[in-house]
């Protein structure tokens, strides 16, 4: 078949899509991101074979150069000891500096709004211990009913430690009755009624259950109209969706590194707050680390803040779980987030058209059709119950093919464009069709 629609599957517009393998064999061989790929450690089947790997929406593949940034550190500790701190390779005293420009350009943030520190959900109590501050009726925080449950316990914990009952000062926004996401015209009504109650907005930019992508300027502008803080966990945004949180007005922001990232598993996350709250900032948690570069070894008993972001770390940086993300970022300033968006559009387009052209009886999808409204996750319900769900699931690694499940009966994919193919989305489909 001759493709005239294309030069590479960058310019395929929806229309463009065919539910065929032959077409997925075109567009592999029309990826200009394709070489990426053998920049990653696969994993392989029982017969050697590589698998299909759709998960990198739970835990990215490794790098292959992340194992040599990784050795680098290992070296200068065994060769230099603490002087490592000074004189490393990329020495370890200024360790997190050397990732803030990967961080602002995915982010789209200013580099002085980002730092790469601890695990998210400790992030998230940090930064919401700062802007949730609830005053006389300004007390309501706002997350989402079907939240990750660590979002929601951070929310509810940080409710009860500050005297305030979950039951009464947590707004939940879900969908509506028959629908699968909620919409953003009803999370705007929700903060628009909400008015001056609430305190804080804080939700997931993409909603790890369903794969939707949040209007999140307009989220946010609606939270600042109502006189309330905004902040993201951008766990399953980050390396997969366009942000400029900047732009955005944003107040803060917290995600993880081991998912779109390739950052390994534990990776050190990062957080952002917008720099109109670096001056005058709010009440936060101080440790040592986040103190002025220039006074810290002075060790002063008064916090001498440092400027910007790295004023809300506490700690020094653990150096070998964020070497693997040097390696990451490499290969994501080469590829272009712009391009990997694209990529991963068609992927999912392709996955959905091919899976209604085959079954629409067996399968319901969750993730929004819009391209706008997703990433690189498409959540697909297996109808018929848990137990038919988990049956076709358990069919799939035997098959060289790695998904996830979620209960009641969801199977995640997420074709990840640095390193899945177009093949590997038809072997998924032709798997969960024909057993």
């Amino acid at each position: 078949m001759t493709h005239t629609l294309a030069s590479s599957i960058l310019e395929l517009s929806a229309a463009d899509l065919k539910p065929t393998l032959e077409f997925a064999k075109w567009c592999d061989a029309h990826d200009p991101l394709s070489g990426f790929r053998d920049e990653f450690e696969i994993p392989r089947d029982q017969h050697g074979a590589a698998q299909a790997y759709l998960v990198g929406n739970s835990l990215g593949l490794m790098p292959k150069a992340a194992r040599a940034r990784v050795l680098e550190e290992l070296n200068d500790w065994a060769s230099m000891g603490a002087e490592g701190h000074v004189h490393g390779t990329r020495p370890w005293i200024r360790y997190h500096e050397f990732f803030r420009s990967g961080l602002a350009q995915l982010t789209g943030a200013l580099p002085h709004e980002v730092v790469a520190m601890n695990t998210l959900t400790a992030n998230l109590h940090f930064l919401m211990m700062s802007f949730y501050r609830p005053t006389g009726k300004r007390r309501k925080l706002l997350i989402e009913r079907g939240a990750f449950p660590s979002d929601r316990f951070a929310a509810h914990s940080l409710v009860r430690m500050l005297g305030g009952d979950p039951a009464t000062d947590v707004i939940e926004v879900a969908p509506r009755d028959g629908e699968d996401c909620p919409r953003n015209d009803d999370i705007v009504e929700a903060i628009t009624r909400a008015g001056d109650t609430i305190a804080l907005v804080m939700l997931g930019g993409v909603q790890y259950y369903s794969g939707q992508v949040l209007d999140m300027a307009r989220i946010t502008a609606a939270a600042q109209a109502s006189g309330a803080k905004c902040g993201w966990d951008l766990a399953h945004a980050i390396g997969n969706v366009h942000l400029a949180l900047h732009e955005w007005n944003a107040d803060f922001a917290c995600w993880c590194s081991y998912k779109y990232l390739n950052g390994g598993p534990g990776a050190v996350a990062g957080a952002f707050i917008h720099e109109r709250h670096h001056a005058n900032p709010p009440p936060r948690l101080e440790g040592w680390w986040g103190t002025n570069p220039a006074t810290r070894f002075q060790m002063g008993p008064d916090f001498d803040p440092s400027a910007g972001a790295d004023a809300w770390q506490v700690s020094n940086p653990p150096i070998f779980s964020l070497a693997p993300l040097l390696a990451s970022f490499d290969i994501f300033h080469r590829a272009g987030l712009a391009r990997m968006i694209a990529k991963s559009r068609a992927m999912t387009g392709f996955i959905e058209l091919s899976l209604r052209a085959r079954d629409q009886k067996h399968f319901r999808i969750l993730t929004p059709t819009a391209t706008s409204e997703r990433g690189c996750q498409l959540s697909i319900l297996v109808e018929g119950g848990t137990a038919t769900a988990k049956k076709l699931f358990d069919t799939l690694l035997p098959k060289g093919i790695v998904c996830d499940f979620r209960h009641p009966g969801v199977v995640r994919a997420a074709p990840a464009p640095l390193y899945n193919t177009f093949q590997e989305c038809w072997r998924l489909i032709e798997a969960l069709t024909r057993t």
